[in-house]
């Protein structure tokens, strides 16, 4: 029977210590984790998510809670990877991490329009530009339009019509709709109005861009590269 309890004693005691050891270890680990959100630059579409995910999806100590264009919320071990290692995957991928106020305010913009112009199910037919950025941004527009001007050399305006232009080539290539929705989808008032504004910004009119052999096409990131 002392034996018997002895046994049981030491059971406990062995129990003990490697709870005791294991809950050290989670303690250990759970203060080397942290959540961080990076903003981001250069994401101007919906596959620099899925490049992002799959990137860090082969990294045992990055998890990636969150990510959205413009910005991404990681989980990570600060034992195993750095915060700087981690800026570093991010410019490999081709996104810069923005520290400055005003170029986040810029990068906020970018993403609110392209989701306005490219996601949006022809709401922007049915809301101002102004309305719609403003509220996504969560700043007065004119705030918005100063501090995208000053970091950029362009206007704002401009850029939403580039935007306007690049999905419009999209469309016209897919051949899945008139030129008076087309018009229409993009919140111009008249199809000249549309036609007028292709030909000022790409030099060609709507049908000869129809019957080019390859669409000639702007990456987005790269449209305050050819303003006009």
């Amino acid at each position: 029977m002392i034996n018997l309890l002895n046994y049981f004693n030491r059971f406990k005691l062995k129990q003990f210590c490697i709870f005791t050891y294991y809950q050290n270890l989670l303690n250990t680990t759970k203060n080397s984790v942290t959540e961080k959100r990076f903003m981001l630059q250069n994401m101007a579409s919906k596959s620099c998510i899925k490049l992002i995910e799959l990137f860090f999806s082969h990294k045992d100590s990055v998890h990636v809670k969150t990510v959205f264009l413009g910005e991404a919320n990681l989980v990570f071990d600060t034992s195993k990877i750095t915060e700087r290692e981690i800026v570093q995957c991010f410019q490999q991928l081709g996104f810069g991490v923005i520290n400055d106020p005003e170029i986040e305010i810029v990068e906020r913009v970018k993403v609110a329009a392209i989701e306005l112009i490219y996601y949006a199910n022809n709401t922007n037919s049915l809301i101002r530009n102004s309305d719609y950025i403003s509220e996504r941004v969560q700043l007065p527009y004119d705030k918005i339009s100063k501090v995208f001007s000053k970091v950029t050399n362009t206007t704002l305006e401009k850029y939403i019509i580039l935007l306007k232009i690049e999905k419009a080539k999209e469309l016209l290539f897919k051949n899945d709709y008139t030129l008076s929705e087309i018009a229409y989808m993009l919140g111009y008032s008249s199809v000249h109005y549309l036609s007028n504004q292709f030909k000022k910004v790409t030099g060609f009119s709507v049908s000869q861009y129809k019957s080019l052999d390859e669409p000639h096409r702007i990456p987005l990131e790269n449209l305050l590269d050819n303003t006009f």
